[in-house]
């Protein structure tokens, strides 16, 4: 992984852990994502960071921005609150009212 876009992707994966789809449904993440079924009712700010991140994963490999460079280097911001999610280490209701918080302030 290029160590642009980590931070995006453990956005997306921060996000995706704190979603209805995985976190109620008990989906796995990836199918959240690629079922269309489930991706409808993904919050808006995941998708947002999905698009971000995957605009960062294009630019990889996109030519123009060969010479300077596609981005920031990962700046580690995400790592300990990836790390609880991963591990289990929080409280669910918490992590839904973070994205609900969070969501809100995206579409607002």
């Amino acid at each position: 992984m290029v160590a642009s876009c980590k931070d995006q992707l453990k956005q997306v994966a921060i996000c995706l852990q704190r979603s209805p789809c995985v976190m109620i449904e008990r989906h796995k993440p990836k199918d959240c994502v690629n079922n269309p079924e489930l991706s409808k009712d993904l919050p808006e700010l995941c998708k947002a960071q999905l698009d971000s991140f995957m605009e960062c994963k294009r630019g990889i490999v996109d030519m123009s921005k060969r010479m300077r460079g596609n981005g920031a280097l990962s700046t580690g911001k995400y790592d300990d609150q990836y790390n609880r999610l991963c591990t289990g280490d929080f409280d669910p209701r918490e992590e839904m009212e973070k994205l609900r918080k969070l969501d809100a302030n995206q579409v607002g």
